[in-house]
Formats: C-alpha cells, sequence, structure tokens
C-alpha cells in the first residue's frame, strides 16, 4: 500500500509542514488483553441498552421480531470486527477507519471521514450519551415528574464532560482503569437483570403471554426493519473503537483479535437475555410507554432496592463517554498527524504522553453540541454515519483482496464476510431514506457535500490563513506539547 505523504503531497496543508519530533515522545503501549475487551465491551455497554429496546420493539412491532433483531444486531457486530481486525493487521495505526480509508482510497474520501466524525459524529455520540447519563443520575431526585429540567439535565451532562476531559488528559492509564471499574459495573448491572427476569419466571410472577403473540404485529417494511437495527446497533457502537488505539496496544496483531472476539459476544448473549428478562416483567405496552424502561423494570423487581438501576446507568454511560473520548481523541489525533486537522492536534502533552489538543477540542465541540441536544435525534443520525463509513471500510478490504495479491496478513477472515457485510451497510444506509425519508438524512447529505468544498479550498487551492504558524506556536507552549513519531 502507498503511503498518503507519497501520493497525496499536494494535499497537505501550507504551514502544517512535519515539525521536527522530538526523539522517543510517542504514545505509549500501555493497552494488554483485558484492558482491550475492556474497552470494547466498555464501549459497547452503554446507555443504548436501557433505551433502546423500546425503538427496537417500536419500528418492528413484535416481541419475537425484536429478539431476532437484537441477535443479528451482535452476529453483525462479530463479523463487523473481525473484518476490522483484518484492517486493523494491514493497517496497524491509530485512527480507525480513518487510517484504512486514507491508506487505501486516498486523501479525499478519509478527510471526508474526519471532516464528519470529528466536528460532529464523535462529539455528538459523547453528548447523547452524557445527556442520558445526565438524565438517569437525576432521576431519584425528581421521582414522579415526566420530565427533567433540561436546563439541571444539560448542566449535569457538561459536568460528566469536563471530568472526563480531565481524567482522559492526566493519564492514559488512569482512562484504562476508570473503562475497567466502569465494565465490571455495567457486566454486574446486566446479570442483575438477567437473574431478575429469572427469579420472576422462577415465581410464576413473568408476563409469559408475550410468547403467544411473539410475532403478532411483526412490520414488513424495509425502511422500519432498517430503523430497527439503527436502535439496535447503536447498542453495540463502539466495536470499532479497539482499532482507533492500535498504536497503543500490546501485541496488536493478536489481541486486537481476542479483544473482539471475547467482548462481543459476550455483550451479545447479555443483551438478548436482558431483552428477554424486560420482557417478562413488563408488558409490550408497558415498554413503550416508558421513558425510562430499566427504571421502570427495577421499580417492579427490586422494590427498595430499586435506586440501583439509575446508579447502573449512570456508571455504565460513564464509561462509555470515557471509552468514546479515548479513542475519539486519537481519531482527532491520527488526522491531525496527516495534515487533515490542524497541526497542533497532532502532538502529545510532553509529561503526561496524552493527546492534550485533540482532547480538549473534542470536549469543546461536545458541550456545544450539548445546548440543542436531543438523545433520539442523535441515534439515527449517528447510525447512519456509522454505516456509511463503516461500509466504505468493508470496501478498501474488499479492493486491497482484488488489487494487491500476497497481503501481509497475519490473520484474515473469508472474502464472503467483508461482502455480506459490504451488502448490510448498503442496505442500512440506502433502505430508511428510500422507504422512511427524513430531514435528518437531507442534513447529512449536505453537510458531507460541504466537506467536499472544504478539503478543496483547504487543501487543493490551500486557503488558509497565514496566522496558523503563529498560534500554533502560542497553544503549543500553553498546553506544553510537541510533536510526535508514529508508533510502531
Amino acid at each position: 500500500m502507498e503511503r498518503s505523504d507519497e501520493r497525496d503531497g499536494g494535499d497537505r496543508p501550507e504551514g502544517q509542514e512535519q515539525s521536527s519530533v522530538e526523539p522517543g515522545l510517542a504514545l505509549k503501549r500501555e493497552i494488554g488483553l483485558w484492558s482491550a475487551v475492556s474497552i470494547t465491551a466498555g464501549c459497547m455497554i452503554g446507555s443504548g441498552i436501557f433505551m433502546s429496546p423500546q425503538g427496537v420493539l417500536v419500528y418492528m412491532g413484535s416481541p419475537g421480531a425484536s429478539l431476532i433483531v437484537w441477535a443479528t444486531c451482535g452476529i453483525l457486530a462479530m463479523l463487523g470486527a473481525l473484518c476490522y481486525a483484518e484492517m486493523g493487521s494491514l493497517v496497524p495505526e491509530s485512527g480507525g477507519d480513518y487510517a484504512y480509508i486514507l491508506r487505501t482510497f486516498g486523501s479525499l474520501p478519509a478527510f471526508l471521514v474526519i471532516y464528519t466524525f470529528v466536528l460532529v459524529g464523535r462529539p455528538a455520540a459523547i453528548t447523547a450519551v452524557s445527556l442520558s447519563l445526565a438524565e438517569y443520575a437525576l432521576a431519584p431526585f425528581y421521582p414522579g415528574c415526566s420530565s427533567l429540567p433540561q436546563i439541571i439535565v444539560k448542566i449535569v451532562a457538561c459536568s460528566c464532560i469536563l471530568l472526563l476531559l480531565l481524567i482522559n488528559f492526566w493519564s492514559s492509564r488512569m482512562s484504562t482503569v476508570v473503562m475497567n471499574v466502569c465494565t465490571v459495573a455495567k457486566v454486574f448491572s446486566l446479570l442483575v437483570i438477567v437473574v431478575g427476569g429469572i427469579v420472576v419466571l422462577a415465581q410464576g410472577r413473568s408476563r409469559t403471554e408475550f410468547l403467544l403473540y411473539a410475532f403478532h404485529n411483526t412490520t414488513q417494511q424495509a425502511g422500519s426493519i432498517g430503523m430497527a437495527f439503527y436502535q439496535g446497533l447503536w447498542s453495540f457502537e463502539g466495536w470499532t473503537n479497539i482499532n482507533m488505539v492500535v498504536e497503543e496496544l500490546k501485541n496488536p496483531k493478536q489481541n486486537l483479535v481476542w479483544a473482539v472476539m471475547i467482548a462481543i459476544p459476550l455483550v451479545t448473549i447479555l443483551y438478548v437475555l436482558v431483552n428477554i428478562s424486560y420482557l417478562l416483567v413488563m408488558s409490550p405496552l408497558e415498554i413503550l410507554s416508558s421513558d425510562a424502561m430499566a427504571v421502570s423494570w427495577g421499580n417492579q423487581v427490586l422494590g427498595s432496592w430499586a435506586w440501583l438501576v439509575p446508579l447502573a446507568v449512570v456508571l455504565s454511560t460513564f464509561g462509555t463517554v470515557n471509552g468514546a473520548f479515548f479513542s475519539g481523541s486519537r481519531l482527532c489525533y491520527a488526522a491531525a498527524r496527516e495534515g487533515h486537522m490542524p497541526q497542533i492536534m497532532s502532538m502529545i502533552h510532553v509529561h503526561r504522553l496524552t493527546p492534550a489538543p485533540a482532547l480538549v477540542f473534542t470536549t469543546a465541540v461536545a458541550l456545544v453540541l450539548v445546548i440543542p441536544g436531543n438523545f433520539s435525534t442523535f441515534v439515527n443520525f449517528l447510525s447512519f454515519l456509522s454505516w456509511l463509513t463503516s461500509g466504505t471500510t468493508f470496501g478498501c478490504l474488499l479492493y486491497l483482496r482484488i488489487k494487491t495479491k500476497n497481503l501481509p496478513h497475519t490473520y484474515k477472515v473469508p472474502t464472503f464476510i467483508p461482502a455480506i457485510m459490504l451488502l448490510v451497510s448498503l442496505y442500512l444506509v440506502l433502505a430508511p431514506i428510500i422507504d422512511h425519508p427524513q430531514m435528518e438524512f437531507l442534513y447529512i447529505l449536505l453537510f458531507l457535500l460541504s466537506g467536499f468544498l472544504v478539503y478543496f479550498l483547504l487543501f487543493h487551492f490551500q486557503c488558509q490563513s497565514k496566522c496558523m504558524q503563529a498560534a500554533t506556536v502560542h497553544l503549543q507552549l500553553l498546553l506544553e506539547v510537541a510533536p510526535t513519531a508514529k508508533g510502531h
């Protein structure tokens, strides 16, 4: 594969030439196998399993079909993650989709990925999960209220974002410790819901009538099925995050594959069992009418211990936001290193060895998005964007298989797997637009088209401010950061 600086040398912005690199300054390889499993599972288990089951049931129309969607989402996440693991062995660089598309298709497609994800996608994910964290954290303090004061919700969400900025700025090790602790809490909370469902079933208090009408009212519309998968796959979102931190992974050629093979089946089994537990305790009508489904489940099963449910959701979402911070800042860092963002973003703190400027930038955008933030709007937007990008990455793998013989594989999936995932991605991108068009999809299209304009203005015509270099120097001194070489 060609390097982008050889093939796209003319696209590096003026004033963003490679700076001298401080010897020995690089991101540390501190992530072992179990931390990688924790990051993968921790990023996947978030607010989705506590909020999305309602959305899947709405779009599918029946409990049986919704359970099939959840199991299928897990299979798709597993197949997709195996494809990403192969790409990670071929392109062992931080940045995930961005790095793979850059090395395969060149500068413009990679810039569009970074343009959408860094400016909107990743900060929007952080904002969406922070808002759900705030809602669950405040729920016990406003009993009986159908809607929480939005100003308080947004203040709590902003506080969460700023706290995680400090943690990720201070130390990568501290961030992974927080992730490990939150992942244990997440798995434990899901096990409580599963065991609670079993106890209710054993006591004869379960609502097993849903089994008699498991597939009654199941939708036949392709667009509705696609939207149901959007809701379900949102709960699995995060299976690509470990690819964004490959340069900090110990023994990445082995640990990358093992991490996804352990984490994703574990999460899938838990998700299906948790959904069955919801259906055993609550009727489909109760699920559809509940604003906080997990809290409603806790009120019916745990009694005076129901407060444990919002606490578990808060820990779960806190870990997910931490994972989004950890991986999102590395994506920003990788793009800046290639010249697709200001050079300051490619620098790391000289003492903490963390990508401080990228963390600050991601935080700033996330805080801005909190102001108009709405959880349900973000889910469909992010799912569409995610599968558009993932489909391009699956295309990268197929393209490399066809174009390049004798690729240096340490790990290889059968060709039919990326082919299937590419078709699935096309379906998930096109079916909702054709069958169930929404204004959000038009906004995404317009935003992507604006990316072409920005790319040609900044990189092709090099229309850039002459003060950029001076600003970079001042910010470099203020943040105590310096350029770094690529990890090996």
